[in-house]
């Protein structure tokens, strides 16, 4: 079968890229060189933002169940609390951080994909494609030493860092590699330790060392050493990590039972754009970046979450296929943006020399004594703050309405979901409907819920993308100004590139 679109690549962004496509009706193949599913935990964090979009398919429950839930973060300096940031007064119904390694993630998807038709094909590997300006040509190869041709309308490199599909479109992956080596290890902890339902950070002269809590009353461990030079580093060993600890935390605890051991360092790069012709990049194959605030799989994810919305109704006609102009521009903003923070925040935690650590403390603990910086921290961290100002999709937007701006998101929060069930739909808030309003529903039907919405606030109009993100808001009434912006949709004015950078973390 010939799908609209191909996916190479079926970790937790190609896996999320294929469910969203696929309960909006679009045939869809993907495939992975992999003879099997990861059994590596990997990518363990699962923010709000990103379960309040996998809610839309009814996905949040069952990651939830499988899961931990980490209600705050902490940093500590010898035996001084720096910093709690609790994530209990965000503004969603997932006010925590989900810990589930990525073999349970990319099970749950996996599972709920084969439920919407669709099986990921394994052990097949991309051999070469092109673009033919219509379409994208795929030749893909088994394992048995079968091979096939692939005619597809669309292809999305989702194929992570190392992506063929990147190297095959000639893209710089451009970026640094910092300076230091990581070590990754997930454990029992006995003794004195940190509290197994939050994230603590011990921030010492000799460097970081991080723990997050896991399912199985296991935690991970991260810190970061000098790097090796010459050969590769061997694994790291029990006896190192607990020599770790025992340097860098109060003291008392005692590692054991270690599985999933690794010495890693962390490259941060990225496209420069996620689109050429007809293929697209998402995931880490247009991004990586520091794990400093677990926001890499997330932002991969939702990169999937923004592609799908408008490649169903591109594919489905419903859109001009312009409006895929938007999706590099604002997710490239979004991952510039956490490269840089994610980055900015790992070189914090590992500054060396006394006077510059004592700095970094005394200004962290006035900083974060502020509730204003530990609720902006929050949102960040919970990607609830994520939004696309300065995109291209962002209409109007009337001074004074009370309500979110163009690119910002519309908390679900008591309310039906945006975006649920089998088409991408925009949806109306307003005070009232009325003939006007029927009649722009009767002629945009194939992009609008088929009703209007209680008012986000009084006095005016809101038009939300099916991502949950504002599109325009109008004055109550001006329905010619919420037609005109559809009508830019399928087609009849142009919607231009351009995008602000889209949030920022706190020092």
């Amino acid at each position: 079968m010939n799908p609209k679109v191909l996916i190479a690549g079926a970790g937790p962004v190609g896996l999320t890229l294929a469910i969203e496509l696929a309960r909006f009706g679009i045939p869809v193949r993907i495939f992975d060189k992999a003879p099997a599913p990861t059994d590596k935990s990997k990518a363990v964090a699962v923010w709000a933002r990103t379960l309040e979009l996998f809610d839309r398919a009814g996905l949040a429950e069952p990651l939830v169940a499988a899961g931990v839930k980490v209600k705050a973060a902490n940093i500590i300096a010898g035996t001084t609390k720096i910093a709690r940031v609790a994530f209990d007064g965000v503004d969603t119904d997932y006010a925590y951080a989900l810990m589930i390694p990525q073999y349970d993630t990319e099970r749950i998807l996996d599972t709920h994909l084969r439920s919407l038709g669709v099986t990921v094909e394994r052990g097949v590997e991309l051999a070469r494609f092109v673009d033919t300006g219509t379409g994208a040509r795929a030749s893909v190869t088994r394992a048995d030493g079968t091979a096939e041709d692939i005619e597809a309308d669309w292809l999305v490199g989702c194929d992570g860092a190392h992506s063929f599909v990147r190297h095959g479109l000639g893209m710089a992956f451009d970026g640094d590699t910092i300076p230091a080596e990581f070590i990754l290890a997930d454990l029992r902890i006995s003794g004195d330790g940190p509290p197994v339902e939050e994230l603590v950070s011990y921030w010492h002269e000799k460097g970081v060392v991080i723990f997050l809590p896991l399912p199985g009353n296991r935690l991970r461990l991260l810190a970061n050493m000098e790097a090796s030079t010459g050969a590769e580093a061997p694994e790291p060993t029990l006896a190192e990590v607990q020599a770790i600890i025992d340097e860098r935390t109060p003291g008392g605890l005692v590692a054991s039972d270690p599985v999933g051991m690794a010495r890693f360092r962390i490259n941060e790069r990225k496209v420069a754009d996620f689109r050429s012709g007809r293929v697209f990049l998402a995931g880490d194959a247009a991004h990586i970046h520091s794990p400093a605030g677990g926001q890499g799989m997330n932002t991969g994810m939702q990169d999937a979450f923004n592609l799908a919305w408008k490649l169903a109704l591109v594919c489905r006609g419903e859109a001009h296929e312009q409006v895929l102009a938007s999706y590099s521009s604002e997710r490239g903003a979004v991952a510039e943006t956490v490269i840089k923070e994610s980055g900015r925040l790992t070189k914090v935690a590992m500054l060396s020399g006394h006077f510059e650590q004592a700095a970094r403390n005394f200004i962290a603990r006035h900083l974060f004594g502020l509730r204003s910086v530990r609720s902006a921290a929050a949102g960040i961290l919970s990607e609830l703050a994520i939004a696309y100002d300065g995109g291209p999709l962002n209409g109007g937007h009337v001074r004074g309405l009370n309500g979110p701006l163009p690119g910002h998101r519309l908390s679900p929060r008591g309310r039906d979901l945006i975006g649920a069930g089998p088409t991408p739909r925009f949806a109306l808030f307003a005070d009232e409907s009325s003939a006007a309003s029927a009649a722009i529903i009767e002629r945009h039907a194939n992009l609008l819920e088929g009703a209007v919405r209680p008012a986000v606030a009084a006095g005016g109009i809101w038009l939300v993308r099916p991502d949950g993100y504002v599109a325009m808001s109008a004055s109550a009434g001006d329905w010619r100004s919420v037609g005109d912006y559809l009508d830019g949709l399928t087609g009849n004015e142009p919607i231009a590139r351009g995008a602000e950078p889209a949030h920022s973390l706190p020092a």
